[in-house]
């Protein structure tokens, strides 16, 4: 009965408390560290400097749209804010933090509506009843 209690002790070569076990069970854990930097905290960061960039080249005129989804064009700038028109004549005040992004062709007007005309001057939208 004593020899199978001296079988089970800590004694002999591959025990976990070795020189060598420390190192060894930490090397999973530096693994999954190395991952998750790559694929988690470096695509993060990368895009979180994008957006910096993105506030801090805002310029008047500029089309952009808010995280809140409202569509505009700037027509001042303070150091933390962007005031947007978003109709004619209706202005809203947002925080530069909240701008999601710079819309395609910057410069234009957002309330002016272009309308196709046919040969005849009536827009295709009445010819096709």
């Amino acid at each position: 009965m004593f020899d199978i209690a001296y079988a089970m002790g800590t004694g002999g070569g591959g025990a976990p408390g070795g020189p060598g076990g420390g190192f060894a069970s930490l090397i999973p854990l530096i693994l999954m560290f190395v991952i998750f930097y790559f694929l988690l905290i470096r695509p993060q960061q990368k895009k979180a400097k994008e957006h910096r960039e993105m506030i801090s080249s805002l310029k008047k005129g500029d089309r952009i749209m808010t995280s809140g989804g409202l569509h505009g064009r700037i027509v001042a700038l303070d150091e933390g804010s962007v005031s947007l028109e978003i109709a004619e004549k209706v202005r809203v005040k947002v925080n530069r933090g909240y701008v999601a992004a710079l819309l395609q062709g910057s410069s234009g007007n957002p309330a002016a509506k272009t309308e196709k005309k046919s040969d005849n001057g009536k827009s295709d939208e009445l010819k096709t009843k």
